[in-house]
């Protein structure tokens, strides 16, 4: 893959992928700490032929990019936690409507107003259910400063390809960490394009939610030919809000199973210095994600220069979880450490998927970040 280097930040690089990738719309409202992910974007799309605009609050943020969104053209947001809270109503909207857009949550403290200037991990469990119903999310984390772009462009690619909303998780540190970042070239991320798949037969053939029992609808960009409702209400195959038995059924156990009978095209991870690892009792498997995986990868390697073999896995896309992997490797360790800046918000997966309750946690929530030493000394302590 040929890679190009942008000194830049964590913020910077979000917007500068999402123009890359083919963003044409940004709607959004300033919030600590993603407000440069919309300076930098306001900036870069006008000359890029799109559009970004403020609006009134962070609800008319996404209303304004969903309604960009059903016009045809990629379409992102971004805010924190709380505004991920005023959004959770279109994001239901977005999920029942099958709306493709990105969202871009670099995490603060909270609840509520919480910690605006302070780094935290504490919105892991709201982006698996963002809004109430039923559905399945799709939630990538950014690690370091290169996936602030390269998953920022992956999201775009999965929105198109699974009709509905995207997450892209960063969080305070990373998003205004400045720094050398290698990402793949314009050319390469052009050609990785995934265009939405759209229909182009005859009008009165048009059904938009008739489709595979495991796929997505195919939506048409509006003002282009063909007609059908849109709507946030249980639907037809036309979009036409319906209560009947079995299409409501099928609806909602096709928004599950489009996202979950397809992981495999969901699915990835980091397995950092765990090629060696074969079972033996004094190995050490640390699960992180986000920037908390740099201070992990640090600890790393001072464990093994002590002579613990330790090892991280990581996921980068978090929901739907990496069921598989985790198990694989909390199946064959026998000590197993968590390290979040939350309180057990991705150990609760880790357990349930291991069905372990012996896994030991390190987790901090006054806003500061986890040190490689803290880590270091944990794993001393607790094995």
């Amino acid at each position: 893959m040929e890679t190009r280097e942008i000194i830049s930040t964590g913020n910077d690089l979000a917007a500068i992928a999402a123009v890359d990738a083919g963003c044409q719309f940004f709607g959004g409202y300033p919030i600590t700490p993603s407000s440069e992910v919309m300076h930098t974007i306001s900036d870069l799309l006008p000359a890029a032929g799109g559009a970004a605009i403020q609006m009134e609050d962070e609800i008319a943020g996404i209303a304004a990019t969903i309604g960009a969104a059903m016009s045809g053209v990629r379409s992102m947001t971004a805010t924190s936690g709380p505004g991920v809270s005023l959004k959770a109503e279109n994001l239901g909207l977005a999920q029942m409507a099958e709306v493709p857009m990105v969202l871009v949550n670099v995490m603060r403290g909270g609840p509520s107003t919480g910690l605006p200037t302070r780094v935290s991990q504490g919105d892991i469990r709201q982006s698996r259910n963002p809004s109430h119903g039923d559905y399945r999310s799709i939630t990538l984390c950014a690690g370091n400063l290169s996936e602030c772009y390269t998953e920022v462009v992956r999201a775009f690619n999965l929105a198109d390809r699974f009709m509905q909303p995207v997450i892209v998780l960063t969080d305070e540190t990373i998003g205004h960490m400045h720094g050398k970042a290698l990402v793949p070239t314009i050319e390469e991320v052009k050609a990785g394009i995934v265009p939405r798949k759209t229909f182009d037969g005859p009008a009165e053939e048009y059904f938009p939610y008739e489709c595979g029992p495991s796929e997505p609808a195919t939506l048409n960009p509006m003002f282009q030919g063909y007609r059908y409702h849109f709507t946030g209400l249980h639907h037809d195959k036309n979009g036409f809000p319906t209560e009947e038995i079995e299409t409501c059924r099928k609806l909602i156990q096709r928004l599950e199973d489009k996202v979950m009978m397809h992981r495999d095209e969901l699915e990835l991870n980091e397995e950092f210095m765990l090629d060696d690892f074969n079972g033996e009792e004094g190995e050490v498997l640390i699960i992180a994600y986000g920037s908390v995986s740099l201070a992990a990868k640090e600890a790393i390697r001072h464990l093994r220069a002590d002579g613990i073999k330790a090892g991280l896995f990581r996921p980068i896309t978090l929901w739907p979880s990496p069921a598989e992997r985790i198990k694989h490797f909390t199946d064959m360790t026998k000590n197993v450490l968590c390290v979040e800046l939350n309180i057990r918000q991705y150990t609760e997966e880790v357990e349930r998927v291991s069905s372990r309750l012996d896994i030991e946690g390190l987790y901090k929530v006054n806003g500061r970040a986890i040190s490689p030493h803290e880590i270091v000394s944990k794993v001393k302590e607790v094995f």
